[in-house]
């Protein structure tokens, strides 16, 4: 029969929540339960995002783990976890064509540098020499030259790998629906099937999913989903290692090793979707308006056949940037939701950091104001 009490309980099978399961695991923690609703680890986002690893284009708030995590547990996680995790730290460009586009890559730039982040504005001219394969539209870029881009699933597959190997225990088809507390403290976590797992932590990092968890304790997290879709073309000649975004925010991509480029892009009607959070289904309205940008600012791709789309359910958050934060209303609960997107590239340092507050440490940065009693009343 299998054991359903533990010292921790984390609820999402997703790269944060294996993150997190790792680095608990590693720090000596082997009492660490996974639930997974679904039936395989990475349903989620984690597996159907571009794969972006960037510090550049951050909120203030979400920079300060980015940069660590750039700087201090991607360039050898693939060292670390056994597994090739497709990591390149080649730079990204964040394209602009008008005024406009280059003010606000002006304005991101500054807040960028404020924190310490080396990256800059460029001009047109510079564009085409760290990319050739690019639109003569372009009149300038910001330049990030430490971001990258990684594999998702991958990473995801290798922190639960590393983790089952340290005696963390993974459930699938684990649909977690209510949370229970038990003298004033988190501590029974029940699923659809009936069962009850517990334990004297729990770290719900269940996307969009999260939200409706939370409030059976009484919590609520203004988050909104969005539908967020992937392409991948056939192999091209190789052109390019960098990320590409572009200011617009209409699509974003790179090439991989063998040769596809892979883009998540949208056609601005996603958030209006009513279709249901098991529902994967992908839309010709978003692949067309992806492919339009795509050629827009990379000719040499108009007669790129696409092999496949593919895409998944992304939990915004009302102000644009995470929750990780223990919850002082409901003792023994710690949220990491809402992350808009934004949530892979900063995974090995959400899970370390989770990982300290369920261990009572401080965290390596200060994530403070993306604590959940952030959001007040506006009237």
């Amino acid at each position: 029969m299998s054991k359903h009490t533990a010292e921790v309980i984390i609820i999402g099978g997703g790269v944060n929540g294996c993150a997190a399961a790792y680095y608990l695991a590693k720090a000596g923690m082997k009492d660490v339960i996974v639930l997974e609703g679904s039936p395989s680890i990475g349903h989620g986002g984690s597996s159907r995002n571009g794969g972006g690893v960037r510090q550049s284009g951050r909120d203030v708030r979400e920079l300060p783990y980015a940069m660590y995590a750039v700087q201090n547990m991607w360039p050898t996680l693939s060292e670390e976890l056994g597994v090739d995790v497709e990591y390149y730290q080649k730079g990204n460009l964040r394209l602009g064509k008008t005024d406009a586009h280059m003010e606000k890559l002006r304005d991101l730039a500054a807040n960028a540098n404020s924190l310490g982040l080396d990256m800059k504005i460029i001009d047109g001219k510079e564009v085409k020499e760290i990319c050739p394969y690019l639109s003569d539209e372009i009149i300038g870029a910001s330049w990030c030259p430490t971001d990258g881009h990684a594999n998702p699933m991958l990473t995801t597959l290798a922190y639960y790998k590393r983790a089952t190997e340290l005696g963390v225990n993974f459930f699938t088809d684990a649909k977690v629906v209510a949370l229970e507390k038990v003298k004033g403290k988190l501590r029974k976590v029940i699923l659809e099937s009936g069962e009850v797992f517990e334990a004297d932590k729990v770290i719900l990092t269940a996307g969009y999913e999260s939200r409706f968890i939370a409030r059976t304790v009484g919590i609520d997290v203004p988050m909104t989903k969005y539908f967020e879709e992937a392409l991948v073309t056939e192999v091209q000649p190789h052109m390019f290692d960098i990320m590409l975004g572009v200011a617009s925010a209409d699509f974003y991509g790179h090439q991989s090793q063998h040769g596809s480029f892979v883009f998540g892009s949208d056609s601005g009607l996603e958030e209006t979707t009513d279709m249901g959070l098991d529902e994967l289904r992908t839309s010709p309205l978003t692949v067309s308006a992806g492919c339009r940008a795509i050629m827009g600012y990379i000719p040499m791709l108009a007669d790129a056949k696409i092999v496949r789309t593919w895409g998944g359910w992304l939990d915004l958050c009302y102000d644009g940037v995470p929750v990780i934060s223990e919850v002082d209303e409901v003792p023994g609960l710690i949220l990491a939701c809402g992350f808009t997107g934004h949530g892979f590239g900063t995974a090995p340092a959400v899970g370390l950091m989770l990982s300290q507050m369920v261990l009572g440490e401080k965290t390596v940065v200060d994530i403070s104001s993306l604590r959940y009693d952030r959001f007040k009343a506006v009237r």
